[in-house]
Order: C-alpha cells, then structure tokens, then sequence
C-alpha cells in the first residue's frame, strides 16, 4: 500500500483527488494551511468511501511560504500530489501576491520530496500553462504559455512559472519522475460549501447576476476526470516526464448560460452573449471581467489526444460538466 502526501487537500480538486486516492487503497498524508481545516475535508469525503478509509487518511500543517514540516511531512511517503496554488477570478494588484507562493511552494515541495528521497511527483498545472497566445489553435501539451507577453495575466505567469521550475528542478536532480496534469475550467459536483472560482462561476451565472455573458470559449474539464488523471499517473510509471492536458471542448461563457437555462428554465439565467464594447465598459468597474478583456471572441481548443490514448480517459462532456456543478450547488442550495 503506497503512502502518498496530497497537498492543499481543502482545495475543489484536491478533495476529489482524495477520493480517489483512497478510494483506490492508498494511504494519505494530506497537508492543510491551518487545523481547522482537517474535519471539513473528513467531512466532504469520507461518507463517500468505505469505513476503513478514514484509518488511512492523516493530516499535516503546513505553509507554502514557509521550510518549516515540509521534509518531515514527506519522510516514510512514496508519492508527492502537488495541488496547492493560489487561483483569484480577479487579477492582484501585485502579480507577485500570486507569482511567489505558487512557484516557491512548488519548489519547497518538490526539494523536500527530494530530501526525503521521494522521487514520484505529480504536479497540478493549469491549461494556461499551455496557451500560447502567439500562436493558432489546437494547441497541446509541446506548447507552452508566454509569460512575458502583456495580455499573460498574473495567474498564468503564476501557473507557467511554477511548472517551468518543476521540470527544471527534475531535470537536475536525475531519480526525480514528474507528471505534470494540466486542466481547463474546472467543473463538476462539490462535496461540500467550500469550492473555487470555477464553481463561483456557475453560481453567478444560476443567479442570474449578469444580464449577459461574454464572447469567450475555454477548455472546460469535469474534476472527476481530473482527479482520475492525478491517479492514473501515479499508478502508470510511462506517465512520468510528460504533460496531460485535461480538457474536454471549448465553452463559450454565455453558453453555459443557455446549457442551464435548459435545465432550469424558471430562473433568470444570462444567455446572450455580450457585445464587445459593453464587455469593455464593464471591465472598468468589476475586475474579473477585466481579467478576460483580452480574450473575448477567441476559442482556445486544445488537443487531449494524449490524455485519451495513454491515460485511458473518456472525458466527461462539457456540458455534463456544467450541469453537475449547478445541481449539486442546488441540492446544497447555494444557488
């Protein structure tokens, strides 16, 4: 039975890499930044599992910015699962407020696996670690985000630089073996009232805040299958030194709008997409329309051929996906 440390185990994905994790049999040492934290992730998975799941699952304090636990936290482990990373829906000020944590924790991680003389890691990457702007679409995992292009925005330098420093830490360091995942827009069921920006997504749009959505299609992924991924790797040793993109097709906002519009048609749910210049008018004043200024009208297709043929995954359609977040937003009626 292998020993596993997951990282940022309250996050939306990594609580279902959890499940998955012991849902398979394995051990977990699961890191939180403080100890309240422990029983909201028993709570949102363990009722899914068998009882003795509870038996393998452990949990360690630790903080991004800080050395202190990380070396002993990995000592007796075989696998690092590294999700930890900051993920605003609004741009800081100070792109550095998202750059640092995610990098330096990344490399605190990783060097304490090293230390501790773990050599199996899977990173949780982002597609916009892939997206290069500068380039035609479909894209894959040979592509890689720029992250001195202007329109890059702080999140994406954040998620490119933290993987570039992942692979160039292996690369030096010869016994280390990385998987690095790299999923779209996140959706799917929550397993609790704690979840990301994805989901405040689907909340906003159920509630109907916005009289229209904007012109931009991303990959959107189900979590289900991103966590399936996370296992995958870790059980399929030719994984190690390559990118998975997880993604199923590209999602234009304001469809989204219209796919729950047809499931819930009795709410005041945003389907028209929103003219250009009116996008531009409300990015002046809330900073999370700001953030996708640059990309309205674009589709951003990404290849998951990789994914599909070595890792076995038939994705989740899209808009299965989406359906699922708003239901169990309902069901928890938090929307």
């Amino acid at each position: 039975m292998d020993s596993i440390v997951l990282t940022g185990a309250s996050g939306f994905i990594a609580k279902h890499i959890l499940l998955k994790l012991l849902g398979a049999g394995h051990r977990v040492r699961a890191t939180i930044r403080t100890p309240e934290r422990a029983d909201e992730v028993r709570a949102a998975v363990l009722p899914h599992l068998s009882a003795d799941a509870g038996e393998r699952l452990e949990f360690v304090t630790l903080d991004l910015e800080r050395d202190e636990g990380w070396r002993d936290a990995l000592q007796g482990t075989t696998a690092l699962v590294h999700t930890a990373s900051p993920f605003p829906i609004a741009q800081p000020k100070n792109p550095d407020d998202v750059i640092r944590p995610a990098v330096d924790g990344t490399l605190r991680a990783l060097g304490a696996a090293c230390d501790a003389g773990v050599h199996r890691v899977v990173l949780t990457s982002s597609v916009v670690a892939v997206v290069n702007e500068a380039k035609d679409f479909p894209q894959d995992e040979s592509d890689w985000c720029n992250p001195d292009l202007p329109t890059t925005t702080p999140y994406a330098r954040s998620k490119t630089l933290a993987e570039r420093a992942a692979w160039d830490c292996v690369a030096k360091t010869p016994q280390m073996q990385l998987t690095t995942i790299n999923p779209g827009f996140v959706f799917g069921p929550i397993l609790d009232d704690a979840f990301g920006s994805s989901v405040a997504f689907v909340k906003r749009v159920l509630r109907g805040k916005d009289p229209m959505l904007p012109d931009y299609a991303l990959p959107l992924v189900d979590v289900r299958d991103v966590a399936l991924m996370h296992l995958r790797a870790l059980e399929r040793p030719e994984t190690a030194g390559k990118r998975y993109i997880a993604a199923d097709e590209p999602v234009a906002m304001y469809e989204v709008g219209r796919i729950l519009k047809a499931v819930y048609p009795e709410r005041r749910i945003p389907t028209r997409a929103a003219p250009w210049l009116v996008v531009r008018l409300l990015a002046l004043f809330d900073p999370e329309v700001r953030s996708i200024l640059p990309k309205i009208g674009k589709v951003e297709r990404l290849s998951n051929a990789r994914a599909r043929s070595e890792m076995d995954v038939n994705f989740i359609p899209a808009a299965e996906a989406v359906k699922a977040t708003a239901a169990s937003l309902i069901d928890r009626k938090l929307a």
